[in-house]
């Protein structure tokens, strides 16, 4: 029934945006159950939009490093999205999270090409909030919301210089090859995954845009086991990216990767000179990875 109900969405919406949005409104809990300092904050939009998210703080008596804007994935809401970045804090970065038109408590509906303008209003936002000035501003974008943010970056190349670097984690290199692999999973579909996937809207995909990023450093994350977007997608990113860029690969689900610290370490290792560390892999290194994938990896730098 699921593969049916796909089949469906994307013959009734060919075409259209939508079908990257599976937003939830509402916001089911906040920070304060991870024991977590935090207000809201309202953005306005340029087409006239408030939408709300969350600053996070760095932990009193810590020292601040920078601040993170954390663009989130395309389902639900802030709050299931924060076990992406509620470790920052106690680590001397301040998080700016967003919910996009549509999601949460934000107005409006998500769609393309409107959706650029709530990752330029949070950039706006940062522009004139005062704790922001003067500190380095890294741009951390999982799943959807980090092919959104190399699109956006692209299409604004004057914000490229305002980055210390940019974090991707389970990022689809493109739209239309996920759709694929979805269809590709079913018995049902499978003979239909290249005529139905063209149904899914690829103009906007990170792989288009990601070659104009020639000055931001980029740490691509990418799980072996990912099982909505596959590993192919993280290696042609990385392939597509100008250097400086570093793919580590990962274990785990989608978008779990900040759940285990070893790759949290990983992501302040690499922040402390995202230009020249080069020690991912070694500091990265976990029994369980097959050789041959580590082998892979290697064979790309």
């Amino acid at each position: 029934m699921r593969t049916l109900g796909i089949i469906c969405l994307l013959l009734s919406l060919s075409g259209c945006s939508s079908l990257l949005f599976y937003p939830e409104r509402g916001l089911p809990f906040t920070p304060e159950r991870a024991k977590l300092e935090y207000r809201d904050v309202t953005l306005t939009t340029a087409d006239g939009l408030r939408l709300h998210g969350w600053w996070l703080p760095v932990k009193q008596g810590v020292e601040v490093k920078g601040t993170v804007l954390h663009l989130h994935g395309n389902g639900g809401n802030l709050a299931w999205h924060l076990g992406g970045s509620w470790w920052l804090p106690e680590q001397g970065y301040q998080v700016l999270m967003v919910d996009y038109r549509g999601y949460g408590r934000s107005e409006g509906e998500p769609s393309l090409p409107a959706i650029y303008q709530d990752i330029d209003a949070a950039f706006k936002w940062l522009d004139q909030a005062p704790e922001v000035q003067g500190k380095p501003l890294v741009l951390l974008g999982q799943s959807l919301g980090g092919a959104l943010a190399v699109h956006y970056l692209a299409d604004h190349p004057e914000r490229q210089p305002q980055l210390k670097a940019l974090v991707l984690d389970g990022v689809p290199a493109s739209y239309r090859d996920v759709g694929r692999f979805a269809l590709s999973t079913s018995w049902l579909t499978w003979a239909l995954q290249v005529p139905l996937s063209w149904l899914v809207p690829d103009g906007d995909s990170a792989i288009g845009s990601v070659a104009q990023l020639k000055g931001v450093p980029k740490l691509i994350y990418h799980s072996l086991d990912d099982p909505i977007v596959p590993l192919s997608n993280g290696i042609r990113l990385y392939q597509a990216a100008p250097p400086p860029r570093v793919l580590q690969l990962t274990r785990g689900g989608h978008v779990q990767t900040f759940a285990d610290p070893v790759w949290r370490t990983v992501m302040l290792r690499y922040l402390d000179d995202p230009w020249h560390f080069d020690g991912l892999r070694r500091l990265g290194e976990i029994p369980n990875y097959p050789k041959s994938s580590v082998e892979s990896s290697e064979s790309l730098q």
